[in-house]
């Protein structure tokens, strides 16, 4: 899978992704999550505009990107559950 990314100054010169290119298709980051090191690897985490969220990993030596994690939005909503409330003994006599 081929992984192009687009880089740009965030606050402070941090870099931020702005967009990359998965397989041809074009995916604008709405929000970068969070960066950190590893050994020989920065790694990258945001969102695009569908509230997906993807972690790229930077591959210093070989100067490379690699998709880590894809999580569809889809998958991080919870269902909300209606929770029913019994009433026992009650004094009114109901």
């Amino acid at each position: 899978m081929e992984v192009c990314v687009e880089i740009c100054a965030g606050p402070g010169s941090v870099e931020m992704i702005r967009r990359f290119h998965l397989d041809g298709r074009e995916i604008e980051v709405s929000d970068n999550l969070d960066q950190w090191h590893g050994a020989d690897y920065r790694y990258f985490k945001v969102k695009d505009e569908d509230d997906n969220v993807y972690i790229l990993r930077f591959d210093e030596s070989e100067e490379g990107w690699d998709l880590i994690i894809f999580q569809s939005a889809k998958s991080q909503a919870t269902p909300s559950h209606a929770h029913a409330h019994l009433r026992y003994g009650s004094e009114e006599g109901h």
